[in-house]
């Protein structure tokens, strides 16, 4: 820049910083064209994916960033030309400069704000989602005034004011309401941990093997979470609590599980090997079973009152509804292969086996005729 302004000082004839003043407007003007054309590109990038923040960021960060630019353009030229004008106005140049890129800070915030959640509501609305517009609206408040007393405090600093009193002030307040509103604060961070992670979403069937709790999720919002029972009773669940329990997800298996165990005889003992042999084959052609999984159908244990067979595979469907068709038909293919086989499901029996000498000894001392007892008194006998 310095080669550049001597030549033109020296060829041109113009003065040395009226040339600087003339190449930092040029460079300028260049780079907010520049700025323009990516942030074009960026908005197309933007509109190709489904996320709702990089589309608030690209629209919201437009006029403030080329804005952001203009400024610190004239605050170059304003200390180039300070350099040659002894005016003490110019020295106050520099610190509204910093007031004004605070101000398209708190402008660019603002508009995010306001565009994720409209985003936001736009999403839910082309999904057919159930929108809290309460909830969206109380936050985006609350972020914008958060903003605005950000901006101010910066531009009183700036500008020479003293705030540390108030700053102090402000933290004692903060922490008084931090503790008043601990259990608020705790369910919001949990919303957004459910937000951000997104360990389940609307519709999704969930359960906790900690509490009592299993049901279809309707409704996530920044204090709690609505879960539909089984039973149709809703359950409102406060978010803090998905931070310290365990939640399953079944909605996101990525198979259902039959797990079986067959009983046959100890009569059909001879056609075990056969009929699970035919039950594996079955479950291999079935159309409706995952071979790529583990398959396990095998003679598993000498039961009670029963030859237990073992039968383990996955199914391809997971919708539950589905899964009771798919098991209901893999049952009653396993009962035709036993049937074919003459061979029958085992039920719980008892047989009783009596050694053969003690029952001779009990039939023979039934056939034995008692004999009557002998009379002691003579003369009765002689009566009778």
């Amino acid at each position: 820049m310095n080669r550049l302004s001597s030549f033109l000082s020296q060829y041109v004839g113009i003065e040395l910083w009226v040339a600087s003043l003339a190449i930092i407007a040029l460079v300028t003007v260049l780079a907010n064209q520049l700025a323009q054309v990516l942030l074009r590109h960026a908005a197309k990038a933007a509109r190709r994916t489904s996320s709702v923040w990089d589309d608030a960021l690209v629209q919201s960060a437009s006029r403030p960033v080329l804005a952001a630019m203009w400024l610190v353009g004239a605050g170059v030229m304003a200390r180039v030309l300070q350099r040659q004008i002894d005016e003490p106005f110019l020295s106050e140049v520099t610190a509204l400069r910093d007031v004004a890129l605070i101000a398209c800070m708190g402008w660019f915030l603002l508009s995010f704000v306001g565009q994720v959640g409209h985003n936001i509501v736009s999403l839910r609305v082309k999904r057919g989602e159930e929108v809290d517009h309460t909830t969206i609206d109380a936050l985006s408040k609350l972020a914008r005034l958060v903003t605005v007393i950000v901006a101010i405090l910066m531009s009183a600093q700036t500008l020479g004011f003293q705030i540390t009193g108030l700053l102090a002030l402000g933290g004692v307040g903060g922490i008084a309401v931090g503790f008043a509103a601990k259990d608020l604060l705790a369910n919001f961070f949990g919303g957004l941990t459910i937000y951000l992670d997104r360990p389940f979403a609307v519709g999704d069937w969930i359960r906790s093997p900690d509490k009592s709790l299993e049901g279809t999720v309707e409704y996530i919002s920044w204090r709690h979470t609505r879960i539909r029972a089984f039973n149709k009773n809703p359950i409102y669940v406060p978010n803090a609590v998905f931070t310290s329990i365990v939640v399953e997800n079944p909605s996101r298996m990525s198979h259902r599980r039959i797990n079986l165990t067959i009983g046959l005889r100890y009569d059909d003992f001879a056609v075990v090997k056969p009929v699970v042999d035919d039950i594996r084959a079955m479950l291999q052609a079935h159309p409706d079973i995952d071979t790529t999984q583990t398959l396990i159908v095998n003679f598993n244990a000498y039961a009670a009152s029963s030859l237990d067979l073992m039968v383990y595979t996955f199914t391809k469907v997971r919708n539950w509804m589905d899964f009771q068709h798919v098991k209901q038909d893999v049952l009653l293919q396993i009962g035709q292969v036993i049937e074919k086989h003459g061979a029958q499901i085992a039920f719980p029996t008892q047989t009783l086996h009596v050694a053969r000498d003690e029952a001779d000894a009990v039939e023979a001392s039934a056939a034995t005729p008692r004999a009557e007892p002998a009379d002691p008194d003579p003369q009765v006998a002689e009566s009778r």
